[in-house]
């Protein structure tokens, strides 16, 4: 199967591109960006040598859908999705802060709780807590935004007084953040699923505040199944999940961690294709609907600059 691994356009109007771990982004005249969902799949901070086939649909596509479930909480960029690895929208000038929103003490909160860290990003931890266990209520543990290397956690108090954001901004990302959240679980909660943490991006535009970027896809979000999520905290098992931990469960059974001296285990052909199956797995039970697969027959790169030239000529 094939997969799109990497971008090379020149539509009208181009300024620049920024290609990032996932995504490559086109800037449009300064106005619009087109926003290309590539293959590629990161973990640990680190792009895995080898695509994984109709991820880039499948996250584009879910993105898209929640992007318009919350269009009544708050003002988001997107526009139009002229091909399926695509999103055209509102170019907005971007908060170097990442908002994470946790429900669940679970992934990496769960492994420095387990080193005794009783405090995330300026958020007191109760005591005697166990993995899975959810949290009196959902928490929120921003990061600093990195071009390259690790987003670093930083408290509310850090980012104010550091001038990242201001304090009237944080708090409109903040209140939007823990709405556009509880409208994901919502959502997640009639499909048998848990929407268990995530990150939201925001950037401002003619002095407002926009939501950017994905928003409760596989790679920005983690998702338990409801049915069993009890039986299992109470005896203490792993959870049935939908999000890209189980990719770095398996890097860390291969010895990987992206720390000096560890070496990139192969990611075989057979490998890339159960990741992309688990993928198109959460879009059907996230969406409701059947995942209808791209043609990838033609070019995958011709086929997104012919649809985008067009949405382009005729906007």
């Amino acid at each position: 199967m094939k997969a799109l691994t990497k971008t090379d356009f020149h539509f009208n109007g181009q300024k620049s591109v920024y290609h990032g771990k996932v995504r490559d982004v086109y800037n449009i005249d300064d106005d619009l960006i087109v926003m290309v969902a590539t293959d590629r799949i990161s973990a640990f901070d680190v792009i895995l040598p080898k695509g994984i086939p109709f991820k880039g649909q499948v996250l584009n596509q879910i993105a898209a859908k929640f992007l318009d479930s919350v269009s009544d909480i708050c003002p988001n960029w997107k526009l139009a999705t002229p091909d399926s690895m695509v999103t055209v929208g509102l170019k907005c000038e971007g908060f170097r802060v990442e908002m994470i929103i946790r429900s669940i003490l679970t992934g990496s909160a769960w492994r420095e709780y387990q080193k005794g860290c009783r405090e995330i990003c300026g958020v007191k931890l109760p005591e005697g807590m166990k993995e899975n266990e959810r949290f009196p209520e959902p928490i929120i543990t921003p990061t600093t935004k990195a071009d390259e290397g690790h987003d670093m956690n930083i408290s509310k108090e850090e980012i104010i007084a550091q001038g990242i954001v201001s304090k009237e901004d944080y708090e409109i990302m903040e209140d939007y953040t823990r709405k556009i959240f509880n409208r994901g679980q919502e959502i997640a909660a009639k499909q048998g699923l848990i929407l268990v943490d995530t990150k939201y991006e925001f950037g401002k535009r003619d002095g407002k505040v926009y939501l950017i970027d994905e928003i409760h896809t596989p790679d920005s979000s983690r998702y338990f199944y409801a049915d069993n999520y009890e039986e299992k905290l109470r005896n203490g098992e792993p959870q049935r999940q939908l999000s890209k931990e189980f990719v770095r469960q398996w890097l860390i059974e291969h010895n990987f961690m992206n720390e000096p001296g560890q070496q990139m285990p192969e990611i075989t052909d057979e490998y890339a294709e159960s990741v992309s199956e688990r993928y198109i797995e959460l879009y059907e039970h996230i969406t409701g609907e059947k995942f209808d697969k791209a043609s990838t027959t033609d070019d995958i790169a011709a086929r997104i600059e012919k649809n985008v030239d067009e949405y382009l000529k005729n906007r």
